[in-house]
């Protein structure tokens, strides 16, 4: 199944989301009220939205996701490496890293996580 796409202010939404849940509506009504400035309305407005795409469920007033905060940022990457990328994740990689300066450390992250996939796609 596709990741339903989100729009920046949803987004802003499910991490509220994804740090309180399950969560009674009401009770985040009141967060995105004080975290986001949203009225009520806007709110249940939006619950009602990410419901219909999918991305959360509303039973018995208890808001909860069906969507994880990984799957989210993995689909926007993967649509942001499609769109201005043609799809290449080195040329992707390469226009990061021309623009910010990663520490040692960093690096060092990154090269473990392809050499654990590296060691995922050979053991199948």
């Amino acid at each position: 199944m596709e990741t339903p796409k989100i729009f920046e202010s949803e987004y802003r939404f499910c991490v509220i989301l994804w740090e309180n849940e399950p969560i009674k509506s009401s009770e985040l009504v009141s967060l995105c009220e004080k975290k986001l400035g949203w009225k009520p309305t806007t709110t249940y407005t939006v619950i009602k939205r990410l419901c219909q795409r999918g991305v959360l469920k509303n039973e018995n007033t208890i808001v909860s996701s069906l969507v994880s905060k990984d799957e989210v940022q993995a689909a926007e990457i993967d649509e942001l490496v499609e769109k201005k990328f043609d799809g290449s994740l080195p040329s992707f990689f390469a226009a990061f890293t021309k623009r910010k300066n990663l520490s040692e450390e960093e690096i060092d992250e990154v090269q473990a996580m392809i050499d654990e996939y590296r060691k995922q796609v050979k053991n199948g």
